[in-house]
């Protein structure tokens, strides 16, 4: 039996807001399916847990008072159409400037 291949729906630099809470980010890396600790999954109310067979996306996020990394599924994201960039300080680090909705990749991946 072959693994299933997990295609993410977003993508490096795009901008995303999450489903239930009020903040949005921008993804800077992308895990093909959960790989955070027990102890960080444990912690979700059962009720809110997301599958583990999704990919999830590490973002530098920000509300209207702070700025910090998430780690989200791709079942709570939807794709952010404000056209407003990020005020978050570690994005110009990694990405080049805001054009077109979106933060092109600053740096070489290998």
């Amino acid at each position: 039996m072959q693994p299933t291949l997990k295609i993410a729906k977003y993508n490096l630099g795009q901008i995303v807001r999450h489903r239930e809470h009020p903040f949005r980010g921008v993804v800077f890396d992308v895990d093909p399916e959960f790989a955070n600790t027990e102890e960080w999954y444990e912690s979700i109310p059962e009720e809110a847990r997301p599958a583990r067979n999704q990919p999830f996306y590490h973002l530098y996020a920000e509300t209207e008072a702070t700025y910090y990394v998430a780690y989200v599924s791709e079942q709570n994201l939807v794709p952010d159409s404000s056209g407003e960039p990020l005020e978050h300080p570690e994005v110009t680090a990694m990405f080049g400037e805001f054009e077109d909705g979106r933060y092109p990749l600053h740096l070489h991946l290998n």
